[in-house]
């Protein structure tokens, strides 16, 4: 195989690593349900079967990227696979809630060796700038695809076989995946002298865990042991910055940050990130509980999102060679904005319906699509190649700390709003108070009651949901114009990945 030839088929292989892990992140949804009701976990273990993931991964992608940068990143990607296919085998045969919490732990671990592993490959592999920015926008572009994969692909198997489906097929693409990156793969390293900074693993550790599980209290309504997790999180991540800024061979290069297009890039996908993941969470309710669609249903009708996510980011190199990053950047998060400004619109007028919500999630896909390539590209373009794996762990902190805190602050916007909306009607203290909790407890509450007092119930909960879902658009839109602003006024004019080496 040509030198040519090998480094597409290598983005091939990483593009199919990252698509298993980025539906992954979305198949659960669909799946959830069956578990629940097969292995009846608790409230409590509900949360955790859900958050250990995320809780896990957040916590170890610093320490990842910064072993593959020392130990070899193929090496930790194969590493990544391995726990991840065994993690899924665990996952299928589980018979309590338990078995499954510490499944979607390992699943955690996986995943943190696998995603800085991907992007810190490609920039050691691509060497030219544009073929490099390329190759970044296939990377992105395959998000895309999985959020749109995983809830149709889950949906189809999941009501095939059963839940455990959801995990199984996460075992054969693994065992794919190692073995055409221990055939194509090359390995990659930048060894150091002196021994492993192990306090940085423990204070990274804390602190990431402590900051996405302090995000999630305070977005689920647990905001006092949310507000005391965040503290922890500020002490830890406060000691680790300083330690890793005096130490001689830091786990992370943090004095990355003091190039503007580094920082500026992380802080425009981490404010794009919480729109995109606040927008996805209450449209998904809006139609399962406000119209009553099943996961399936509901899938096909996100697919505007995902679908122009796959789209937008192949164009995105041709555009930053033409307008430079900061203009395409700002565009971008200014096309998002505008499309989400659309469904408040229509809400204030008394007649937000689909049609409203697809041209936002077209709008949101194409513009976040555009900018968060452009934004992926000239973060890890700015940083050096010694630190690519430091690098992509920043990018994935980004991405998965974004959508979470999207969730929290917009959720808790659109949740606040409801519960002032929606009228008591009649009911006794215990439901009323259930009612105004969600707009899932209004759908139990209205199952329990029936008849014309049921449908009653949840036509004043729709009402307020989707009012409560228009203003949660119009803050959407204010985050990424304020995205796009930071990155257009902050990014030099002159900055072009496409055309000089960094």
């Amino acid at each position: 195989m040509t030198p040519q030839r090998r480094r597409w088929a290598v983005l091939a292989v990483l593009s199919g690593s990252l698509l298993i892990i980025a539906m992954d992140a979305t198949i659960l949804n669909v799946a959830f349900p069956s578990l629940v009701a097969d292995l009846r976990p608790t409230s409590v273990e509900q949360l955790w079967i859900i958050d250990a993931y995320a809780l896990v991964l957040s916590g170890l992608l610093i320490t990842a990227g910064a072993l593959g940068d020392r130990w070899g990143r193929r090496r930790v990607l194969v590493f990544g696979f391995v726990v991840f296919a065994a993690a899924s085998l665990l996952a299928v045969v589980a018979t309590a809630p338990w078995v499954v919490i510490a499944a979607r732990a390992l699943l955690g671990v996986g995943g943190a060796a696998i995603m800085p592993s991907t992007i810190s490959i490609l920039r050691v592999v691509f060497t030219d700038p544009r073929e490099r920015a390329v190759a970044y926008s296939v990377w992105t572009a395959v998000i895309g695809a999985g959020m749109a994969l995983g809830p149709l692909v889950g949906g189809l198997v999941v009501q095939a076989q059963g839940w455990e489906s959801a995990f199984l097929l996460n075992v054969p693409v693994a065992v794919v995946c190692v073995v055409l990156a221990l055939w194509l793969v090359p390995e990659s390293s930048h060894p150091r002298e002196g021994r492993w900074d192990w306090w940085g693993v423990a204070l990274s550790v804390v602190g990431m865990v402590s900051l996405a599980g302090g995000i999630k209290l305070v977005g689920g309504h647990d905001v006092r042991a949310g507000l005391v997790l965040l503290v922890v999180a500020a002490v830890t991540l406060t000691l680790f910055v300083r330690r890793e800024l005096r130490i001689a061979n830091p786990l992370l290069q943090v004095r990355m940050f003091a190039n503007r297009v580094f920082s500026v890039s992380a802080v425009s996908i981490f404010l794009g990130m919480m729109a995109l993941g606040a927008v996805l969470f209450l449209i998904t309710q809006w139609f399962q509980y406000a119209k009553g669609l099943g996961p399936f249903a509901a899938g096909l009708r996100l697919l505007p999102a995902p679908a122009a996510l796959v789209v937008a980011p192949l164009f995105t190199p041709r555009l930053m060679e033409r307008f430079g990053v900061r203009v395409v950047l700002g565009a971008g998060m200014a096309v998002a904005a505008v499309g989400m400004a659309v469904p408040w619109i229509a809400d204030v007028a008394g007649r937000l319906a689909y049609a409203e919500i697809a041209v936002a999630l077209l709008c949101l896909g194409t513009g976040f699509g555009i900018a968060a390539t452009a934004a992926s590209v000239a973060l890890l373009s700015s940083s050096p190649q010694e630190e690519a794996g430091g690098a992509a762990a920043v990018e994935e902190i980004s991405y998965e700390l974004g959508g979470a805190m999207g969730v929290a602050a917009i959720g808790s916007l659109a949740a606040v709003l409801y519960r002032g909306d929606v009228p008591r009607l009649g009911l006794p203290g215990d439901q009323a108070a259930r009612v105004r909790d969600s707009i899932g407890e209004a759908a139990v509450v209205a199952a329990q009651r029936g008849g014309d007092h049921g449908d009653r119930i949840m036509s004043a909960a729709s009402a307020s949901f989707t009012h409560a879902l228009g203003v949660a658009f119009l803050a959407a839109a204010i985050l990424l114009l304020a995205s796009g602003y930071v990155g257009y006024r902050v990014v030099p004019a002159d900055f072009r990945p496409t055309e000089n080496a960094h």
